[in-house]
C-alpha cells in the first residue's frame, strides 16, 4: 500500500510503499547502480524476487514522481539501498512506527547512521554500533602472494568438523553465540546450505579447521566473503593472507569475478591481510547490532 510522505522534495511528490513483484525490474535497476555495496539485496531480489516466497522480509520503496529512488530491505537484517537523505528520513519515520524485528542494520554508513539516529528512541538500545567498516573489493588479486593450496571447498562430510569453527568465529566477531534457542538447528542449516552451494572453504588438518571462510551473498557479478577465521592456536603463523588469497581465487573461478567484504576499522590485522591480498577500499559500511 502506498504511503504519502509528508515532505516536499526537489523533484516532486514522494511516496513510500512496500514493493511487489511488478516493481522487480525497477528494484533490480536501482540496486545494480552499486553492485558491490548492494550485493546482499541484489542476491535476495534475484533469488526470491519480490513475491510471497520471500517469507517475512519486505522491501520498502521510496519513489518521487513515480520513479523508484531508494529502497530499504526489511527482514532479519535491515539494509538501505541507494538511500539519500530524504529517503532515509522517510524510511526511519515509518520504521519508528513499527516494532523492531531485525537483528542488525547494515549498509552504507551515510544511510545507516542517520537512520539509526532517528529510530534509536524506539528500536534501541543497540548492543553495539560499528560506525566505520571499510567496504573492500578485489578483482585482480596480488599475484606475488601464493594462495594456500590446502584451502579447499568444504564437503558435506566435513560439516561437523567445520561447524564448531563457524560458531567460534561468529561468537568472537559478533559477541553472541549463533546457536540461539533452537540449539543451533537454523545456524547449522545455514552453514549446510553454504557447503552444499560450494561457498564454504577451509584448510583442515587432522580433522580440525585451521583456516576457514565462506561466501555469503552472491550474484553472477559480485560475491561477498564472510566468516574469515584462523584457529587461535595457529594465529601469527602467516596463514591468513594465503588462505584469503585461496578463497578469492576459488570464488572468482566458481562464483563471481569480483570478491568483496567489509571489516571493522579497528581490526588492523585483518585490514593488513586483505590489503596484502589485493583488496582496496571502495566505501564505508556501518552496522548496528542488537
Amino acid at each position: 500500500m502506498a504511503v504519502p510522505v509528508d515532505r516536499d522534495t526537489a523533484a516532486g511528490a514522494a511516496e513510500l510503499r512496500v514493493l511487489t513483484l511488478a516493481d522487480l525490474p525497477a528494484a533490480l535497476r536501482l540496486a545494480e547502480q552499486n553492485p558491490v555495496a548492494n550485493v546482499f539485496v541484489l542476491s535476495r531480489l534475484r533469488s526470491g524476487g519480490l513475491g510471497p516466497t520471500r517469507g517475512a522480509a519486505e522491501v520498502w520503496g521510496y519513489s518521487v514522481d513515480g520513479v523508484l529512488r531508494s529502497m530499504l530491505y526489511v527482514g532479519a537484517n535491515v539494509v538501505p539501498v541507494q538511500a539519500d537523505a530524504e529517503a532515509v528520513a522517510a524510511f526511519a519515520d515509518r520504521a519508528a512506527r513499527t516494532v523492531r524485528r531485525c537483528s542488525s542494520i547494515v549498509g552504507p554508513a551515510d544511510a545507516v547512521l542517520p537512520f539509526w539516529e532517528r529510530v534509536a528512541p524506539v528500536w534501541g538500545p543497540a548492543r553495539e554500533v560499528r560506525p566505520a567498516q571499510p567496504l573492500m573489493a578485489v578483482d585482480a588479486p596480488d599475484r606475488s602472494l601464493t594462495p594456500d593450496p590446502g584451502v579447499r571447498p568444504v564437503t558435506r562430510a566435513q560439516l561437523d568438523i567445520v561447524l564448531p569453527a563457524c560458531v567460534a568465529m561468529f561468537t568472537e566477531e559478533v559477541g553472541v553465540s549463533p546457536l540461539g534457542g533452537d540449539g543451533g538447528l537454523l545456524y547449522r542449516c545455514r552453514i549446510a546450505e553454504l557447503v552444499d552451494a560450494g561457498r564454504a572453504f577451509a584448510r583442515i588438518e587432522n580433522d580440525r579447521v585451521v583456516f576457514k571462510a565462506e561466501v555469503g551473498a552472491a550474484t553472477p557479478e559480485v560475491c561477498q566473503v564472510q566468516g574469515v577465521w584462523v584457529d587461535p592456536a595457529h594465529r601469527g603463523q602467516g596463514l591468513a593472507a594465503p588462505g584469503v588469497a585461496a578463497v578469492v581465487e576459488l570464488a572468482r573461478a566458481g562464483i563471481a569475478p569480483t570478491v568483496s567484504l567489509y571489516v571493522n576499522d579497528f581490526n588492523t590485522a585483518a585490514l593488513a591481510t586483505y590489503r596484502r591480498v589485493g583488496f582496496r577500499q571502495i566505501g564505508t559500511f556501518a552496522s548496528v547490532l542488537f
